[in-house]
């Protein structure tokens, strides 16, 4: 279940999921960058882990993801996953998002006290609607605090971007945005936590993706890999492949989306190196 936040507080989440494991089985996930960085309520008593045997704490903060990364899941649990704007997390509390690249940080040693109420009424309340208003409150609340006086260019770019669904250069959004190419650098690496040219990739891959849920029977691969901006099915599949580790056959049939970027397999690939540092 996707739920959007109320107005005032767009500016810096973008949806709340609510996800349910219904089967109390070991389950084999794989996550990837949406270009976002979310917060993670993992409530009941499953476990989600890292490499077989690091298991990630109950309640935690996650930055920008540079490659997927595989998870698995133990025991029937259900997850609250906040998805913060690309620049979202930043806004609300003033760090560095470059500083969270590819981490995991304790949810309590970002936000204090006020974060382990959040997570013990979360696991108290039954319905949605009271986990939503638990939520919205929480980050109400911080946004009143917020004191913050970042610079503003950042929105407008991201809008940009969405709008030409990731077709941009770096060079086309300095010039839409009237700052030099090193500034926006600079920008995107402070306030996303990423390069501008790797984030409009990503927004260039998730465009596709709603290309190839939404692909009529009569519509063929190939059409929407050029609709996509991407020059063959050989370009296609080497950047869906970079980001993804799968092909997107293998993405559309062999995979049960929990999210667009959150999938659980039903015929398990075979794991590529390098991708347990995300602790």
């Amino acid at each position: 279940m996707q739920i959007l936040p109320p107005k005032i507080l767009f500016p810096y989440i973008k949806h709340y999921l609510f996800l349910e494991s219904s089967v109390d089985q070991h389950k084999k996930l794989r996550l990837f960058s949406d270009g976002n960085t979310g917060m993670v309520f993992l409530l009941d008593q499953g476990f989600l882990s890292v490499n077989q045997s690091q298991h990630l704490p109950h309640s935690f903060l996650y930055g920008q993801i540079s490659h997927f990364r595989d998870l698995a899941l133990n025991k029937q649990t259900s997850f609250i996953i906040i998805v913060f704007q690309p620049d979202g997390l930043h806004k609300l509390l003033g760090i560095s998002a470059h500083e969270l690249k590819d981490q995991i940080v304790l949810t309590q040693d970002v936000f204090g006290k006020p974060a382990v109420t959040l997570y013990e009424n979360l696991g108290y309340l039954k319905k949605t609607d009271e986990k939503v208003h638990a939520l919205n409150t929480f980050f109400y609340n911080l946004v009143v605090q917020n004191k913050s006086s970042s610079q503003q260019v950042l929105p407008a770019v991201l809008q940009y971007i969405n709008r030409q669904k990731g077709l941009v250069t770096v060079e086309q959004m300095a010039n839409y945005s009237g700052y030099t190419e090193r500034h926006m650098e600079r920008i995107f690496s402070q306030q996303v936590g990423m390069s501008p040219k790797k984030f409009v990739n990503i927004i260039q891959l998730h465009s596709f993706l709603k290309l190839l849920r939404n692909k009529p029977a009569e519509k063929d691969l190939t059409s929407i890999c050029y609709e996509g901006g991407y020059f063959d099915q050989s370009h296609l599949i080497r950047a869906f492949k970079k980001y993804t580790g799968i092909t997107p056959s293998e993405y559309l049939n062999n995979t049960t989306k929990l999210a667009i970027n959150f999938m659980e397999f039903k015929d398990r690939p075979e794991p590529m190196s390098g991708l347990y540092n995300f602790i």
